[in-house]
């Protein structure tokens, strides 16, 4: 039977929706009791408008009370009923406007003045709301009635929050970002749609360095204004500076989409594809075993923003490489001590490790990979232990016999390049290929000469002389 009642009473409202969008200027109309029609009264409007809105059938409820407003556009309970429409489908900054014309009409309304300074906080507006309070004070005063309890917990919370608005605003003018951070994560605490300010915390978040944050706030204005053209630019720029590049050229597009000429947008996608267009030939170029060519291609990507510091550390590593391919010792060493500069990390310290030992600066990559032993945090502690231990060992044998070095080739070389090398230096000190006068110290270099390679062309005893073991019977450790 309830089921009933509520199909016909939508029936009859249905029946009204069409009546009201006949072709008669859209205005309402109903049964005149003589089998005509005529325009339905304000009043009938606002009943419909009721109905609709306890069945949260918003946006037809804001049609009967628009008509009702159509009809009697003097009366503030109109306004007053299409405001509570638009607070539930929290649409505030509509809702605000209604609200204000109910105020107008209406300026010793009481409830309506409530409304609107809890709704001035919502929407950010916390100074006009303490205005509001302090009306609301000199009414009831007026009045002769007391103050309630919740109007004063209301208005220290407009007041609090309009000074964290303040002293937010002035810290973000004086360029003290992150205080003014902290005071805009205060005052939106009270506030529920205040994309204006939002919008300035991001850009104090972005300017701190806070490009995570920066990014999760834009994305919530994003959200609720998908055309806010500034929105897209400030998070591209954050997704660039943590080197998320394809990311920003997406939102940098976005903002072009809404403004093709806008100059923010414009720049930021720019300077993307430049540095991209760099980035692409340099990894050509080592693809193609070209490094000294991949080094000029990074250095001037480098150079077009010397501050974007999430693309310079990894390409910084990769310079490192080419210069250890190109046995650039030094460079390699000053490139790695660089990028520590900007922060160490223990890729940064694994790789000037690496090149110290690879420039046979045995003790200076002992030290160096046991700072990294005790940087923190650290969930690589083993690959830690393994690099010390190997440079270790080749301290120890570089004060002993260094078979690598006999030989001349790095620790790291194939063997195909530890024969080749063997090969030449056998004929070039082979006893019977050189002077009487040099046979002493050819034979002298022959024999360790062949004893490097007999160690280092057999795979099990170069793994046992690289872990620092005996390769020989009676052989010291």
């Amino acid at each position: 039977r309830r089921t009933m009642t509520t199909f016909v009473r939508r029936l009859a409202v249905a029946s009204l929706l069409y009546l009201a969008s006949s072709k008669d200027g859209g205005a309402a109309m109903a049964d005149d009791g003589r089998g005509g029609t005529g325009p339905m009264s304000a009043g009938k409007l606002r009943s419909l408008g009721e109905v609709a809105l306890s069945e949260r059938r918003y946006e037809e409820a804001a049609r009967y009370y628009q008509q009702a407003i159509d009809l009697e556009p003097d009366v503030a309970a109109n306004h007053y009923k299409l405001f509570k429409v638009r607070n539930r489908q929290r649409k505030l900054g509509e809702a605000l406007r209604d609200l204000t014309k109910a105020l107008e009409l209406d300026d010793a309304n009481i409830e309506y003045r409530k409304q609107k300074a809890r709704l001035l906080v919502s929407l950010g507006q916390c100074d006009m709301a303490v205005q509001d309070y302090v009306v609301l004070q000199r009414q009831a005063a007026q009045s002769g009635g007391s103050v309630p309890a919740d109007w004063g917990e209301a208005q220290e919370e407009a007041q609090q929050c309009s000074r964290e608005v303040d002293a937010a605003q002035k810290a973000y003018a004086d360029g003290n970002w992150r205080a003014a951070v902290q005071y805009f994560t205060a005052a939106l605490g009270h506030m529920e749609q205040a994309s204006d300010l939002l919008f300035m915390k991001s850009q104090a978040e972005y300017n701190a360095g806070d490009y995570y944050g920066a990014i999760s706030d834009t994305g919530k204005i994003l959200k609720a204004h998908s055309n806010h053209i500034e929105a897209y630019q400030l998070r591209g720029e954050a997704y660039f500076r943590l080197g998320e590049h394809d990311t920003a050229v997406t939102h940098f597009r976005e903002g072009l989409k809404l403004d093709p000429e806008h100059k923010g947008c414009k720049a930021g996608h720019k300077a993307i594809k430049a540095l991209q267009k760099k980035e692409k030939r340099a990894n050509d170029a080592l693809k193609a075993g070209n490094h000294e060519e991949a080094i000029g291609h990074w250095d001037a990507a480098i150079r077009l923003d010397p501050t974007h510091t999430a693309f310079i550390k990894p390409t910084l590593l990769n310079i490192i490489k080419s210069y250890s391919a190109l046995s650039m010792h030094k460079e390699a060493i000053d490139t790695a001590n660089k990028h520590l500069e900007m922060g160490e990390t223990l890729d940064g310290l694994f790789a000037l490790g690496d090149v110290q030992t690879a420039a046979e600066n045995f003790e200076d990559a002992v030290n160096t990979f046991r700072k990294a032993m005790e940087f923190e945090p650290n969930d690589r502690q083993q690959e830690c232990q393994q690099r010390l231990k190997k440079a270790e060992i080749a301290l120890k044998q570089s004060k002993e016999k260094n078979y690598y070095k006999i030989i001349g080739v790095p620790r790291t070389a194939p063997a195909k390049e530890v024969k080749k090398a063997y090969r030449d230096l056998a004929l070039r000190w082979h006893p019977d290929k050189v002077k009487e006068e040099e046979k002493e110290e050819a034979e002298k270099k022959f024999q360790d000469i062949s004893e490097a390679y007999e160690v280092l062309s057999d795979k099990e005893m170069r793994e046992k002389y690289d872990r620092g073991e005996s390769v020989f019977e009676n052989q010291g450790g």
